[in-house]
């Protein structure tokens, strides 16, 4: 074959390659419309009134009280409710007036009252500063527990009362005694939120009695004793003391294990090890400068269990502790 005939046959197969229609692609899979939830607009039946709405008095209506848009009707109350306040909780403030006044008008620390250093008076009145409304959670208590509670500051109202509190010295603690108006101030105070509120007398505690150790206040120069007497707070019967103290003499000291047992049934918060290990100990301390404020260094004996035992059973039943007193 001739050269030129070759080439052109070779250029004619090139041509007809490059021409060739390209492999036909496979067809995309078909597109799903993404849905669209549609708001429904929904009939709701609402029956008509059956009778006319009762019309309240002129003098029904101006013991309503008026709120936004509505009226509210106090009349009718329900059995199925609580306070939520519980508990009336007594500090010192460990400082003066001005310094109390800073921190509790701050955002780290509240209380609901606060007793000055001389407290102003009205009318031949002590008078008292509010601080918080006693609907509101102050935050006085802090890291604290009682009974079946911990964290008082949901449950209680607290009471500050303007003190130095006290100083070092060799002999060790020194404390500021509270003056005549603070405390005829506290007792009014405090026997009207008790009464309002139906505290129990062991749930009027001191700051220490909640957080043992790690607070002192109101230390022990508050006159518990006196509180008890004007009704607010517990107090042990003399002769009940007296009786426990002849049952405890001659080395007859309930066990470490009962004394435990009975502190955690009046209400402090303690694990029962058997053993007088710290928590114990300052368990211990806080009660006696509660009831026994001559001499507060936790020191285990006869004089401390019979006060506990005379509590318990003022306020919790001779037979409760009776119960204790028999497993030790």
């Amino acid at each position: 074959m001739p050269k030129r005939f070759l080439s052109l046959a070779f250029a004619l197969l090139l041509a007809g390659c490059a021409g060739a229609p390209p492999a036909p692609t496979p067809p995309s899979p078909p597109q799903v419309p993404t849905p669209v939830v549609e708001v429904l607009d929904f009939e709701t039946p609402v029956i008509q009134d059956r009778a006319p709405a009762r019309r309240y008095s002129a003098e029904e209506g101006r013991a309503l009280e008026r709120r936004s848009g509505y009226r509210v009707d106090h009349s009718v109350r329900s059995a199925g409710v609580n306070q939520r306040v519980r508990y009336l909780v007594i500090h010192y403030t460990g400082g003066d007036d001005a310094a109390a006044l800073r921190a509790l008008t701050g955002s780290q620390v509240g209380t609901h009252y606060l007793v000055l250093d001389q407290p102003g008076e009205f009318q031949q009145q002590p008078v008292v500063l509010q601080l918080a409304d006693e609907s509101m959670r102050a935050w006085h208590a802090g890291v604290s527990a009682w009974g079946d509670r911990e964290g008082l500051n949901d449950t209680s109202i607290g009471i500050e009362i303007v003190n130095p509190g006290f100083t070092q010295t060799p002999s060790g603690l020194s404390w500021s005694p509270f003056s005549e108006s603070q405390i005829q101030l506290v007792i009014a105070l405090a026997k009207d939120i008790v009464q309002r509120y139906d505290i129990e007398p062991t749930n009027v505690v001191a700051h220490s009695d909640i957080s043992p150790g790690r607070k002192l206040d109101p230390g022990p120069f508050f006159p518990w004793q006196r509180l008890a007497q004007a009704g607010v707070g517990a107090w042990p019967e003399r002769a009940t003391v007296a009786r426990y103290l002849n049952q405890f003499s001659n080395g007859r000291v309930p066990s470490v294990r009962a004394l435990q047992q009975g502190l955690a049934r009046y209400g402090y918060r303690l694990e029962q090890t058997g053993r007088m290990d710290d928590q114990t100990l300052r368990v211990l301390k806080s009660f006696q400068m509660r009831f026994r404020p001559t001499d507060h260094t936790g020191f285990y004996d006869a004089e401390s269990a019979a006060i506990l035992f005379a509590l318990i059973e003022k306020y919790h039943g001779p037979a409760q502790a009776g119960a204790i007193l028999a497993s030790s």
